[in-house]
Parts: structure tokens; sequence; C-alpha cells
């Protein structure tokens, strides 16, 4: 079967020789004509070799391919024909029909190629002869594109290209073929491009012997006929550079060698480790099967080139590829020996080898022309491409390298704008396809277009800039953001240009600069900045390098400012200055987003990224000559400079000597060999950390400083550097001179000046010593030379320069010429040549110089011969050509080239290292450069701005700004931005009535307000003064009542619902105010105008509910919710911001204060878990609020409940409780007055308090904290005054001191050991100022063993209970029933909640410790004085004509009846609540004080009896534990002090009740407890205090007219009462007779019973009395009491005397009565019993009453009292009556009922009191 392309072929054969035929000039139909024809015989030809074969690959291409490239390049035939044979060609191509894999291929390719380019027809008209050209275009694009393309040489594909430009240039051509041609520019420089990662560079230093050299000329466009085309001469260079040892090439094992071989020529022979790699990579750069590119992205090849990839990348050796790029990397240097031998087998003359290199040219001609010798003109047809051109057998090598760079040289060429042949349609055509050229291909992998980019191409783009089309602008912007995205490693210094071109762009000030520039440089701007990494790589390698400017900075500041709108309109300069910041901002936030989620800190990725630079940075440690030359040299100069390598230590190396292109190559070459590892000398690694960039950004500043000294006077410069330490001191020349090249801000004038000066020839020499010279003719070194510094005009001065250059010069190059004279003149010479051929002012007077007069002028001066010719004639032109340009001097181009040549040589010294770096380095570093003039930014434009987008734009940056500071800790920054936000909320500014109307109608101030609350919700860690402006804001919202409700209720006590709002209600007189005035208004208004009076408007409503309900969204209760996950720091600082709040005229009301501590104390309560850390901080702020508070208040009143809030909940924290009941104290603290306004809260409170955290209240200290408080509440007992004095003492300073520090209540150290202090001793003190210590008086007056009475309370003192009270411990009166405290107004339902809290404690033997038991008992006596007669008695505590009262008055009770009418509370808005007016109870008081009293009865009842068996059941459990603690005794000598005797005061006091019901249950209650089986026990001075104590206080008490009106009631209470005396009296005779006192005790009861007589109105005490009386007598006598000891059996002793002496006085006949008959004992048998029968409690008075029993009492309310609370006595009561001699009682009596202080529970340092026991 026939292929069926041979019938195609067939086709397109009859198709053209038809046309052939039908044309005019084939009359003829003859065989003849037809064979003498060329074309037609051709084509027969060819029907017959197609005929008679079946498969089209059985001939080769070009044999179907020649008949039709024939017709093409036929000059006679006309167009349409030649059109239908490019068609056919056409058709081939694209169907396929040539086979890419036979031999013959390439050579087809190459025909057709030439052909279509040469192409010739005879014209017809202009319209059809375009079509044939758009055929042509079409088959050359086809031929290019299509796989077979890839057979095409270098020369070819350049011809293509030059036919397409040719045509795209030809302005006669219609605009339709022009475009058609740019577009298959386009389609074919992006092949080409594309295809260029799989071309192999060509081993840079195997220069071939013979290199085509292919050149595109764009010149001369005029004319059509012009186009040429130029061979380079294949002349080697004349001058070949010498090079040294320098010149280094990394093999691929990452050693580096180096080698100098004879002909200067640099070769490698080295055995690689991994030769077989290198040759198959060298392989594939010729062999045509893997790299001819059959498809466009051959797989073969890339898959090869992979695995040199990691073959050879395994050793270290860093290949050209990114580590970020996924092109391929090529490796640059296959082995160049089996590279060569993979050639010589490919091609037999090495001429086919393509040159990758320009030759060196001289500087003359590194332009865009060759030089003058290398041109061969051709002729203007073209050159003939034929296959003859090519010797029989030599392969045709497809195109790579050499034509890209080639065509790349050509379109950058077409880009410079000074080139007068250039139209703009050229420069814009060039810069298209170099923006397709770039956008296709990593081109910076390839050196040797490297090289062009870094000079021509960056060169002409800059250019550009300046010029005033825009869309020329445009493109060249463009292109510029292409290049430094892609290669700005290696365009260092050309970058900072660019920026700062751009910069000078956006600021000028200038009218004819359009605003669209404006607008396009800042959006280059941003989009560089949007590069990852491109903004912290600017800060690393222009901002941290002590010679480029501060680009990041600079730009930071310029976009700030560039942000702010002047007019205040903003256009899009602005938001694109924004965008520009918040890339930074964006970028950083990702990172830190991506942080927290990978959970990496900055530090760890640090650390990873680092090892694996510094292992690569080692492996070439210091092999690499360049490295080791300039960090050695630095090392070398300056090893004393702080830290400070000069960059660009070494000198100028040798490599980069030659100024042009070659060295620029070289230097590039090294620079993307080594890519990673080269790093710049001033860093110390290859990431450096921020300590060390900080420290060259303060270099960098000196040294800025320092030349900017330098540049006015060299001298005063170096000596400021040598100050600061950047130089070392002596002047270190090396050094000086060193830094004298490197820095570019020098003025080179001085520099010049400075070297020149006669005194520092030393520094002369260094500083040409620093020039690399090898190598270069002398007139190349002096151009070098003079660019470092301006040649100054004094002849002698330019003679020394001169001088030490030739020197040096010929040192560097072996010393040419005859000696050192001649090298100076023709030193000179170029000097003098280069003025008179550049300088007007000569120019004008005479003809410059030709060649012949220069030769002439050096005749002779090479030591007498002559110079050589050819270097002289060398020298002149390139002086001519080029002038060697003195710095400083020329304008316009010539300086501009100037620069630009300084600024390639800067880039190829170690300075133009360009350092990469991962995204997301040195963040930190940036925002904390960038955040100032963000947020400012940002600020305005949220302002200024009305537009959605532009908000939200601004708000994601406020957000994506808080993240960072919070990733970094940055509360400045944070703080920063929630001030600026709360500014927009609108909430500080506007006055609270238009608050809601205001703030609601703000869509803006809703945003901020979100903000602001989400981010310190989300980011509260690091907020700290920005607290304070949350805190503003949520006050003005509290203020104007925009907050929900949850956040103003607050927590009661009293309230019945347990909570009350803070917010004041409008009250109700304003209100019916109001209506009234509505309606008025209403009246008299007519109709529109009246809403605005009626009330808030709809809009107003509205508003309000929108604000509400944005309020609502900021939640910020979420707050105090989560404020429990704030760092301590932030915590600390919100709690700061709150307690700041206190009331004061200006700012703040009670009830801010009120709202920020209940804010306070629930956040307290939130972080209970570490309330330790915060406590001080509220402790001082409640302390503040209550103590220092002279009125009541709303505020005190929270402070107070916020105070036993915070106590209830944090109770149950052990690590805590100590403190927070030490704080209760604070309420002892207060004002009385203050205190007793909100007792009512506090009984509730300690109630709750001891209901809820009882058994977790532990220390006897605690325990009268909190007892105290209950009296001070319960009963209006003032708090003790040592409080009082301290607190008002120390109020200015108060809130400072912690709680230990809280003023010590106990004055005396006794408190120290005993928990409290007797309250006699805190009266003591507070009477008079400073402590009291024991005067001699009062020891004189103790240690008599008398106790003299009635002087002065002071005089109270009597020793202590043990020797280890140190100082006086004046005691309590024990002798009065009452507890002499000085009671002040109470609450009574304040009482009522005491009462219940203590029966709670009580009741629950669990709650009664050693610890409280005595502090209980007090507070029980002190609640029933309070509760006596139904709490309204005078109170007059002493009998009036009591002698011992003298001075007594202080302690006396004011009258009580002020406790009723209590004062009406000041704070408006409470008036309402508070039920403290009394008049609504007046009714439930007389009974809830009968409950109260029988309440407190009872409660004693219970203690007294359970005393017993507590005691000893403590004394057992301590023996079980062995604790070392107080030793707790339960015998009767115990019990009585500490718990019978003041309790049986207790009731006694009840028994003087003015209440008949309450006296008579106390009576009977006082006989039970005194006949209790218990009290048997006790030894006869027990029982003696208790006649002192209790009884005989009692007796006196009830002579007095308690009831007024109920006499018969109070008949029958005394006569109890003497009832009782006589049975106590005999029950317990036998061991009362044993006292020494037993006269005195007894002559008392006489006394008594003599009172009692003569007290009553009616008979029954005066029957009841005498019975009494003769009961004990006869019992005594019985007892033979009244016999004297000493007369056994005998007379009547003395007491029998004194006895009756005084029955006498009131009872004169009982003695006859009784004692008729002197031996009585028949009495007495009778009597007793009686005695002990009546003393049965079922006496009918007692039994009467029945037991009230208290109302359950609930939990008591939890109180912390101070340490001391003993109330004290009123000057010593003794139970004795007034008589005519003053009784003086013996020290026996006198100690036997020693007062120990009533709760004195004895401490393990005290032992039982001694003085008890006589």
């Amino acid at each position: 079967m026939v292929d069926k392309n041979i019938y195609i072929i067939q086709g397109e054969i009859n198709i053209v020789v038809g046309a052939i035929k039908r044309n005019a000039r084939w009359s003829t139909h003859t065989p003849l004509d037809e064979e003498r024809d060329p074309l037609l015989h051709s084509f027969g030809h060819l029907k017959e070799v197609l005929n008679s074969i079946t498969e089209l690959s059985e001939i080769e291409p070009n044999v179907f391919l020649r008949p039709f490239l024939e017709v093409i390049r036929s000059e006679d035939t006309t167009g349409p024909i030649t059109g239908l044979a490019l068609t056919s060609v056409n058709k081939f191509l694209s169907y396929a029909l040539i086979d890419p894999t036979h031999e013959g291929t390439a050579e087809g390719m190459e025909n057709m190629a030439d052909a279509v380019t040469h192409a010739r027809f005879v014209g017809t008209d202009p319209a059809s002869d375009e079509v044939v050209l758009m055929k042509i275009l079409q088959v050359l694009r086809t031929l290019l594109l299509t796989p077979v393309g890839a057979h095409l040489t270098n020369e070819s594909v350049c011809e293509i290209m030059q036919s397409c430009f040719r045509i795209c240039f030809e302005m006669r051509l219609s605009e339709l073929l022009r475009k058609s041609a740019e577009h298959t520019l386009v389609d074919m420089v992006q092949l080409l491009f594309t295809r260029l990662p799989q071309f192999k560079e060509e081993p840079k230093n195997y220069v071939g012997t013979n290199m085509k050299k292919l050149k595109m000329r764009a010149g001369g466009m005029s004319d059509s006929s012009k186009w040429k085309k130029q061979k380079r001469s294949p002349r080697p260079p004349r001058h070949m550079t010498k090079v040294t040892t320098g010149s280094e090439l990394p093999t691929p094992n990452g050693t580096t060698l180096s080698s100098n071989l004879a002909g200067g020529m640099p070769f490698i022979d080295v055995a690689t480790p991994i030769s077989c790699a290198s040759s198959e990579a060298a392989s594939a750069v010729v062999s045509p099967s893997t790299d001819s590119g059959l498809e466009f992205s051959s797989h073969t090849t890339s898959k090869e080139d992979l695995t040199d990839l990691e073959q050879l990348g395994s050793p270290g050796y860093s290949t050209a590829t990114e580590p970020g790029s996924s092109e391929l990397g090529v490796p640059e240097q296959p082995d160049p020996q089996e590279g060569a031998h993979v050639e010589k087998a490919q091609s037999a003359s090495v001429e086919s080898i393509p040159e990758v290199l320009e030759e060196c040219t001289s500087p003359a001609d590194h332009s865009d022309s060759a030089s003058v010798h290398d041109m061969d003109y051709v002729n203007p047809r073209g050159v003939r491409f034929t296959q003859s051109s090519q010797k029989e057998g030599t392969a045709l090598v497809p195109y790579g390298l050499p034509c890209i760079r080639e065509l790349f040289r050509f379109l950058i060429s077409l880009t410079n704008p000074h080139d007068r042949h250039n139209s703009e349609v050229m420069i814009h055509m060039g810069l298209h396809l170099l923006t397709v050229a770039l956008e296709s291909a990593p081109v910076s992998q390839c050196q040797t277009l490297l090289g062009l980019i870094k000079d021509e191409m960056c060169r002409h783009l800059f250019q550009l800039l300046s010029v005033e089309r825009l869309n020329l602008y445009a493109a060249s912007l463009r292109v510029c953001f292409l290049l430094f995205e892609s290669m700005r490693e290696h365009l260092k210094f050309q970058m900072e240009l660019y920026i700062k071109k751009l910069m000078e762009i956006i600021t000028v000030e200038n009218p004819k600069m359009p605003y669209e520039m404006k607008e396009m440089a800042l959006e280059a701007i941003v989009q560089l900045w949007r590069i990852p990494s491109f903004v912290t790589e600017l800060y690393i390698n222009y901002d941290c390098d002590y010679y480029c400017s501060n680009l990041f900075e600079d730009l930071t500041k310029l976009l700030s400012k560039n942000a702010f709108p002047v007019s205040g309109q903003l256009y899009t300069t602005h938001l694109l200055s924004l965008d520009a910041l918040l890339t930074v901002i964006d970028s950083t936030e990702a990172h830190c987003q991506a942080k927290v989620l990978n959970n990496l800190t900055q530090q760890e990725k640090k650390e990873t990224a680092r090892p694996s630079y510094e292992t690569v940075d080692g492996t070439r440690e210091a092999s690499n000559t360049e490295r080791a030359a300039s960090d050695g040299k630095a090392v070398g100069i300056a090893p004393d400079i702080t830290g400070l390598h000069l960059p660009g230590g070494g000198r100028l190396l040798p490599e980069h000597g030659k100024p042009g292109c070659s060295d620029l190559e070289e230097a590039g070459d090294s620079g993307a060999d080594k890519k990673f590892t080269r790093k710049p000398p001033r860093f110390s690694c290859l990431l450096p950390d921020p300590r060390e960039l900080i420290e060259i950004k303060n270099k960098k500043k000196l040294l800025i400083t320092g030349t900017e000294q330098f540049n006015q006077k060299p001298k005063k410069g170096i000596q400021f550097l040598q100050e600061k330490g950047l130089l070392t001191i002596p002047m270190d020349n090396t050094e000086v001179a060193q830094w004298l090249r490197e820095n570019p801000r020098l003025d080179k004038k001085m520099i010049g000046e400075f070297v020149s000066d006669r005194k520092n020839i030393d520094l002369l020499e260094s500083f040409v010593s620093t020039f690399s010279f090898q190598g270069l003719r002398l007139d190349e070194a002096l151009r070098l030379y003079l660019e470092a510094f301006r040649l100054p005009g004094e002849a002698p001065v330019i003679q020394r320069l001169l001088e030490a250059f030739t020197e040096h010069w010929r040192n560097c190059n072996g010393s040419p010429f005859a000696n050192s004279d001649a090298c100076f003149a023709l030193a000179y010479a170029v000097i003098m040549l280069n003025t008179d051929q550049h300088n007007h002012n000569v120019r004008k007077q005479n003809a410059p110089m030709t060649l012949e007069e220069f030769r002439k002028n050096l005749k002779g001066v090479n030591g007498g011969k002559d110079f050589e010719q050819d270097i002289l004639e060398d020298m002149y032109h390139a002086i001519k050509n080029e002038e060697i340009v003195m710095p400083e001097e020329q304008t316009g181009l010539v300086r501009e080239n100037y620069v630009w040549n300084v600024l390639l040589h800067r880039g190829a010294t170690p300075e133009g290292i360009f350092l990469r770096v991962p995204t997301s380095s040195y963040d930190l570093d940036l925002f904390t450069m960038t955040w100032g003039p963000t947020i400012a930014a940002l600020s305005y434009v949220f302002d200024k701005s009305l537009e959605e987008t532009i908000i939200q734009k601004a708000i994601s940056g406020f957000r994506k700004c808080a993240m960072i500071s919070a990733h970094y800790g940055l509360s400045d920054v944070f703080d920063n931005l929630i001030i600026s936000l709360c500014k927009f909320t609108a909430l500080s500014s506007e006055s609270i009535e238009n608050l809601p109307s205001v703030f609601g109608s703000n869509p803006k101030a809703h945003i901020a307000a979100k903000t602001v609350f989400h981010l310190a919700h989300r980011h509260g860690d690091i907020l700290r003064e920005g607290w304070k402006n949350i805190m503003e804001a949520m006050l003005q919202l509290f203020r104007a009542q925009l907050l929900p409700k949850a956040m103003v209720e607050v927590e009661d006590f009293v309230d019945p619902n347990g909570k009350i709002s803070l917010q004041r209600e409008e009250t109700p007189s304003n209100r019916g105010e109001s209506t009234v005035l509505s309606f008025v208004s209403w009246l008299t208004l007519s109709g529109p105008e009246q809403s605005s009076v009626r009330g808030p408007s709809t809009e107003n409503q509205e508003a309000k509910r929108v604000a509400l309900d944005c309020i609502k969204q900021c939640d910020p209760e979420k707050m105090i919710t989560e404020s429990k996950f704030l760092q301590l720091e932030s915590l600390q600082e919100l709690m700061k911001a709150l307690v700041s709040v206190t009331p004061d005229e200006e700012t703040y009301d009670e009830e801010d204060a009120a709202f920020c501590l209940e804010m306070l104390l629930r956040i307290v309560l939130e972080n209970r878990d570490r309330v330790g850390c915060v406590w001080q901080t509220v402790r001082d702020h409640l302390y503040h609020l209550c103590v220092q508070a002279q009125d009541f208040c709303l505020l005190v009143e929270r402070a107070v409940v916020g105070l036993l809030r915070l106590a209830i909940r944090l109770l149950r924290r052990e690590e805590i409780s100590g403190q927070v009941l030490l704080s209760l104290r604070i309420l002892l603290l207060m004002k009385p007055s203050v205190l007793s306004r909100v007792s009512h809260q506090v009984a509730y409170g300690l109630h709750e308090l001891l209901k809820t955290n009882a058994a977790n209240i532990h220390s006897g200290d605690d325990w009268a904290t909190l007892f105290t408080l209950l009296e001070c509440i319960g009963s209006g007992v003032k708090p003790p005054a040592a409080l009082q004095a301290t607190a008002r003492a120390d109020a200015p300073d108060a809130g400072a001191q912690s709680d230990s520090e809280l003023p010590s209540y106990h004055q005396n150290d006794v408190s120290l050991d005993r928990g409290y202090t007797s309250d006699s001793e805190v009266y003591t003190d507070h009477g008079r100022p400073g402590k009291i210590h024991r005067s001699a008086t009062d020891a004189d007056v103790v240690n008599s063993g008398w106790l003299v009475v009635g002087k002065d309370d002071i005089d109270n003192s009597k020793p202590g209970p043990g020797p280890s009270r140190p100082g006086p411990s004046p005691l309590i009166n024990q002798y009065s029933l009452t507890v002499g405290l000085d009671l002040g107004p109470h609450d009574t339902k304040s009482l009522l909640k005491c009462v219940e809290s203590l029966s709670f404690i009580v009741r629950d033997a669990a709650h009664i410790t050693p610890d409280n038991f005595e502090l209980c008992v007090k507070t029980l006596r002190i609640f029933v004085e309070a509760s006596l007669n139904g709490g309204c008695k005078s109170q007059e505590k002493r009998g009036k004509g009591h002698k011992y009262d003298s001075k007594g008055n202080r302690f006396k009770k004011k009258c009580k009846e002020g406790s009723m009418l209590r004062r009406p509370r000041t704070s408006s808005q409470h008036t309402a609540r508070g039920g403290h007016s009394d008049d609504d109870e007046d009714e439930g008081v007389p009974a809830s004080y009968h409950t109260v009293s029988l309440q407190l009865l009872d409660l004693m009842h219970t203690l007294h009896t359970r005393a017993a068996s507590i005691y000893s059941s403590w004394a057992e459990e301590q023996r079980h534990l062995e604790t070392g603690g107080r030793r707790i005794e339960a015998d009767s000598r115990t019990l009585w002090a500490h718990c019978w005797c003041p309790l049986l005061q207790g009731i006694a006091c009840l028994c003087c009740d003015a209440r008949r019901q309450v006296r008579m249950q106390a009576l009977t209650y006082l006989q039970r407890a005194l006949l209790v089986h218990d009290l048997q026990k006790l030894d006869a001075l027990e029982w003696e205090s208790c006649f002192n104590k209790v009884l005989f206080p009692l007796l006196t008490k009830l002579l007095e007219n308690i009831s007024p009106a109920d006499v018969g009631g109070m008949e029958e209470t005394r006569m109890r009462a003497s009832t009782l005396l006589s049975k106590v009296f005999l029950q317990h005779l036998s061991p009362l007779l044993s006292l020494s006192t037993f006269a005195a005790l007894w002559l008392t009861i006489l006394d008594f019973m003599d009172k009692y007589m003569h007290a009553g109105s009616s008979d029954l005490l005066s029957e009841a009395i005498p019975e009494s009386l003769k009961n004990m007598l006869l019992v005594m006598d019985t007892a033979e009491i009244f016999h004297s000891a000493d007369a056994r059996g005998g007379g009547p002793s003395a007491l029998w005397e004194i006895t009756w002496e005084r029955i006498d006085c009131f009872l004169p006949y009982l003695r006859d009565e009784l004692f008729k008959q002197t031996v009585i004992q028949d009495f007495e048998k009778p009597e007793i019993p009686r005695a002990t029968s009546s003393s049965s409690p079922g006496s009918p008075v007692a039994s009467s009453p029945n037991r009230l029993s208290p109302s359950p009492d609930g939990p008591p309310p939890l109180a912390q009292p101070p340490l001391i609370l003993q109330p004290l006595a009123s000057p010593l009561q003794v139970g004795v009556p007034p008589m005519t001699l003053p009784i003086i009682l013996n020290p026996a009596l006198i100690e036997a009922t020693s007062p120990v202080p009533l709760l004195a529970t004895p401490r393990p340092t005290d032992p039982i009191p001694t003085s008890e026991v006589n």
C-alpha cells in the first residue's frame, strides 16, 4: 500500500506545475520546452522518483523539497507562483511529512531556511506582493516552531529572525503585515527562550581556535537594502589578557583548582570521581538524539539533566539552580576533556563549535558595534547560504545558545534610546520581545546572557524611565519588574538605582510630570513589594550594607507619606501606597499564622535554616582564592576593627581587573556558580541574627557621619572614625586606602587631595596597591586608576600620583618597557592625549592630535628606542573613542557612562553579593520599622474614607498588625493600635446624652468598636496601656446605658432578688414632671414641632437599637469571663486600669467607680486560680474605697459588698484564705458612722460567709476578726480604737500596705501570743499618744499587793496572768455583768442577722473550736447587752452613786435614743431600697428583740452545758495527736475562767432586763446553770469569784429601778435572785469556809440582805429575806462556823460578833428569835433539806416562761474581725456595795478572782495563769 503522504506531495506538485504552465510565458506545450525549463524539469524528475517508491521515508527530505525551494529562490517566478510553492512547503511542515529522525533532515531544513529567507519573485502590485511576504512569514514561523525546526543551525535561526525583523520595521509595508511579523517574532522568541534551559553553555575556558561570531544589526532601517549581516573575523584578540592563577573553576567535587599554562590558557586536568556523570552531561550537550528537542519538552533531556544534577549535587557541588525554582539547573562545566572527546566524534571541524563568550574586546568596542578590525561588509543582498558552504561530511550542529545570545543582544540594542536609528516603534518592539523572553525562560541561569543584562539592558531600561512617552515608560517598568523578580541577586546596584529612580519619580514636584507616571511608578513598587521576601532582601542587602542607601526605610517613609492625602481627597496613589505598606504586614501576618499553625517558632526556623547554608559555606572554605583574598585581606588589615569588615575587603581581584565586558561576565559567572555559598563579607554567616544587623546599622550611621566630615575635611573624617573605633589608631594605611576605595559616598576630589598630600606618601603607596593592574594595557590601567579619585591640577602633585601608579603597574606586569621613566612618560602622554582629544577649550584653539603626531611625540622615549607601534595605535584609538572621564568633571551622557561603569565595577566586587533570604526571616525587624507609619496611614485612610471596601481594607490591616504584634509580643504596638481604634469608636468624644444616637448612626464607629473588642478578646495577652482606653469606652457605654443588662446588674446581699442594677433609674418625680411638660407642650405647640419635645425621635430610637445591637455583638462581657486566660502582666494592667477609676470632680463620678469596681471584682473571681498574684491590688483598692470614705455612699456599699463576696468565694482556696480573712479587717478600719450605714449588707454577707465557709476558718486571729465584725455590726460596738487611729493616720499611704502590714492592732506584744488584746489595752493606748510602757508608778502600785480602785482607768494595770507577758496587760472589769464596751446605735435587722450567724456557729459543734470558743462567748455577751431592754435601755452602765466612777465618763454609753432614728441615705437612687428607715419595722421591733434575747439565752445555756464535754473532747483529741500546739486543759479552773464564768455573767445580765418574760427566763437559766452537776467540781476560789463576778453584780443591778412599769415583776425577780444567792451560798458553804476572805464574803452577803429588805414597796421581799437569812445562819451555826477555833467547842468567834453587828442594823430582833439559847444545833437538821429542796428548778416562777427557742438559724454570714477584740471594762466594779468604810480586799481575794481576760485561751508559751493558783 502506497504511503498517503506521497499522494499529498504529488498533488502539491500538480498545483505548482499547473500554475507555472498557466503563466503567459509558456505558450508551447512540447515536452522539449519542459525539459529546457529547469523548474519544470526538476518537478518532472521528482514525479518519477515518487512513482517508484511506496514509503516517503525511502527518500531524503531534500529530494522532494528541492523543486519547491527552487521555485521560491527563482527570481523569474511571479509572486502568486512563489506563494503557491510557499504554501506547499508550509503544508509539508505542518503535516509533518519531514521525518525529524532522518539523517538528511538537517540539511533539508538548512536549505529550506536559506531559500525562504532569500525568496525572490517578480513584483506585481504592492498588495499581492504583501501576500507573498505574509506567506514567507508563515513558513518561517512553522519551520521554527515544528519539531524539525530543532535541526536548524545558529546561522539559519539568525537569518530567519532577521527576515522577520526586516518586514516588521519596513515602514512602507502595510500595518497588518508588520503586525503579523511582530506576532511571528513573539512566537519565535517564546520558542527559543522556552528551549533555553535545554541548551548547555560550552565550557567557558575551552576557547575554540576558529569561532564564528553572529551579529544582527538594527541600523539603517530607512532603506531596506541596507540590511547587513556581519561576521566577526576569527582573529584572536591581539592583547591577550594574561590570566593569573586566580582563574579558578569549581569542578564537580567541590575542590577548586587553578593552573597557569603557557600561552595563558587556563585548562583543567583533574581525574574527577564522577567522570561518568560528567561525560553523560557532556554528551547531552551535543548528541542530537537527546538534545535536538524533537518534541519541545523533550522528556529524555530533562530526565537526564535531573540525574546529572543529583549526581553532581551530591558531593556538595552547588549547581546554578535556584533553591526554589522549578527550572532545570544546568551544570556549568562538564569535564572539558570528555566534552572535547565527544565533539570530535561528531564533527571533524572545530569551527562548528559555537562560541559562547564574546572575546575580550578592548573597552572601546564593548558596545553594540564590533571593533573596527572585525567588520567584513557583505553585499547588500545578504549572503547566499547554501549547502556547498559546508565541507562534505561535516555534521550540521543544531542551534543553541549562540543564536539566542545574538538575538538577545539585538533586542537589547533595539531598546537603546540614544541610538538615533531606533525609532519609537522599534524600541517598543524590543521591549515587547524582551518581556516575552524574560517571561519564557530563567535567563539568569545563562551566564552569557547575564552579562548583557547587567550592562546594556539595565542601562537602556533606566534611560527609558526618563522618556515622556507613557507606553515606553510602562513597557520598561514591566521589563524591569521581570528582571528584578527573577535575577535581583545578580543586579544589586542596578536595583538600587532603579528603586531610587522610581522614588524620584514619585516624589518629584514637577508640574510636567503626568499623574499616570507617578501612579505607574508606585504600582511598580507595590508589585515588587509583593514578591515574597523581596522586602526582607531590601532590608538585608541595602539598609544593612554600609555603602548602600537605606532603601527599605526610605521607601517605607515615602509610602507612608504618600498614603496621606494632602488635599484630603483620596486618590489611587494614596491607596497604592497603603497597599505597599500593607504588603509587608500581610506577608508577615501570613508567616505568623503559618508559624502558629505549624507551631514553629521563629527561632526553630532560623536554626534549621542556618546549618544547611553553613555546610555549603564550609565545603569551600578558603579554597576559593577570591574569598580568601577578600576575607583574608579584611582580617589582615583590620584585626582591631570592632567587627567591621569593611566591605570588599580584598583588592579588586585579578580576574575582575580588566574593565569592560569580560570582567563583568567573569564576575557574574563566578557569582552564579557559587550562588548560595557566597556571603557578603560584612556578615558573619548567611543568616545574620538581628543583633548583628543592628550593629551594622549603627556602624553605618557612624560611617555616613564620618564620610560627610571627610568630604569637608579629610583629616577630620578619619579622626572621627578613629574615635568611634572604626579605624585603628595609629592610622593603618592599608585600611584607610581600602576604605577610600570602597566607599562610594566619598568626594573624589577630597580623596585626590588627601592621597596626593606630601605627608601621606605611604598612604599613596597603599592606595595604589589596592588596584590590580595585571594584564591591563597601560591606558586601561590608568583609566581604572583615574576613576578612583579626581586628579588635582598641580603638576608636582600629578607627578607624585603618576610615579606611584607606573611603579605599581610595572610590578604587576613583569616590568615591560625599558625603565620606569619610559613608563611614566607614556602614562603622562596618555593623559595629555585625553585632554587634547576631549577638552573643549583645547579643541577650540587647535585641531585634535592625529595618530601620527601621537607616535611622533613618543619617539625614542622608551629608553632611547620607540614603543611598539601597535600598542600606541591601540591606545590612541581607545582614548579617542572613549574619553578617560575625570570624576565630577563631566556632565550629560559622558558622566552617565562614567557613573554606570563605576556601578558595574562595584557589582563585580564582593560588595555586589546579594543575599537571598528565606521568607519570614527578619519579619520582626521589618515590622518594628513599618508599624508606626502603617498604623498612622491606616488610621488616616479609615478616618477619611467612606467607601466600604477601603474601610474593610483598613480594618483588616489593623487586625493583621494586631496579630503580628501578638505573635511577637509587642505590646507597645498593640496598645497603639487599640488607642488609635478607640478614637474611631466615637465613644470618647461624644456627650452622654447624644451618645446612643451618634454611635448608633455611625457605621464606621460600629466597625471600630467591634474591632477593638474583637482584638482585645483575641490578643488581650499583650494589651498593656490600651486597657485604659477600652475601659474608658466601656464607661461611656455604661453611662449611656448601652451595656447588656448582665453587666450592670450586681450581686447584693440585702435585696430580695439578690441583684441590683448599677444604673440610675429615672426618679418618679422627674418622670411626672416630664409628663406634665409634654402635655403642656402638646397643647401649646402645633403639629410637626411637637415631636421634638416629646421624647426621642424614631431615628434616635432606631439608632439606639442599632447601638445596642452592635454592643451586643462586641460582647464586652467576654472581657471579664475570658480574663482567666490572660497573661499575668496583662491581667495586672487591666486591673490597674479599673482601679484607676476613683471618683473625682472632673472625670469620674461615683457610679463609674462602682461599675469599674464591680468589673474588677468579677475579674478577680474569674481568676481565682491565681488570685494570689492580683490580691494585693484589689485589697489596696478596697482599702482605699472603704477606709478613706468620709460619708456613706453607693460606692462604699459596693466596696463592702464586694469585699464580702470575694471572701465568700475565695475562702475555699487554701493558699489565699488567710489573706482574704485578714482583708476583712478593712471593714473594722472604716469610720464607725460609715460602717453602721452598711451594717445591713455586712450582716447578711457575714451570715453567708459563715454558712458557706465556717469550716475553712482555722486560726484564732481570723475568728477574732469575724467575731469583732459581728459585734460591731450587730451591737454597734465601736471598732477597736487602735485601728481607727491607725486608719486615720495612715490614710495617705494605706493603699500601699500589704495585709501583713495592716496597722498592727495589738499595740502590746501580748496579743502576739494570745491572739487578741483586751480592749482596755486598746482604749488605754488610744487615750494617750504613743504606746504606754509600764511606768514606775504602775509597777509600784501593782507590786504593793493592793489594788487602788478608782484612780484612772489607766491604773487598771495588773500583773499579767503569767510571767511570759511583757508589758502591762490591763484588764477587763470582770466584776461587772456587762462587757463594758461602748455600744453605739445598732441596726435591728443587722443584730437579728448576726445573732442568726452566731447561733449557726454555736449549734453546730463542728464549728466551735478552741480558737473561737472564748470569742464566741464574748460576742454572745455583747449581743446580750445590745438586746438588753429591747435594745433601748438608757445604758447607764454603772450605778449612779458609784464612787469608782470618778473618771469613767469616757465609757458612759451614749444615750441610745438615736439607735432607732437612722440617718436617711444620701445617695439619691437608693432611697427607695434599704429598709433602713425604721418606720416600717417599728411594730416588729419589740417582738424581734424579745426573740433575740431568748435565743441568746438559749445559746448561752447550750454552751454552758456543753462546755465541759467540748473541752474534754479537745483535750483528748490533742493527746491523741500529740501535737506540739497550745495545751488544752479541761480542768475546772480553765473551764471556769474561760467558759462558765463569762456565760453566767451573760445570763445574769439578761436577768436585769426590763422585760419581765426575759428576766424570768434568764433567772431560770441562771439557776439551772449554777446548780448544774459540772459546776460542783469547782473549788473555793472559783466559787468566791462566782459571788464576786456573777451574783453580787446581779444583785447590785437589780436594786436599780430597771422596769418602773412592772413593779410587781421586779419584786419577784429580786426575791428569786436573793433566794438564789442564799442557795448557792449554802450549797457551797464548806469549800467557801476554807477562804481567808470568808468574812468579807459573808459580810457582803449580809449587806445585800440589808439592801433587799428595804428595796421593795411590797411585803414580798421583807418576808422572804429574813427567811433566807435565818436559813443561812442556822446552817452556818450547825457547821460551827461561829465558834472560835482556838477555844475548842468554846465561845463565839470574832465572826459571830461582826455578823450580828451587821444584822442588827436591819433585823434587830433576829438574833433573839434564832438564838435564845447558845446552842443552835436543833435548827440545823430541818434547814438543810429545805435548802436543797428549794434549789430544785421547778419553782413556779422559773418555769413560767416556756423556753423560747430561737428562730432556726441559717449559716452565719461572713466576717473577718481583726486580731484584737477584747471589749474592756470600766474601772473595777467589784460587786461590793458602797459602805461607810471602804472595804479593802486583801490581795489573796483579788488574786483568786484575778481578772483573767475573758477569752484568754492560754497559748503554749503561756501555761495556765499561775496567778490563779494562790
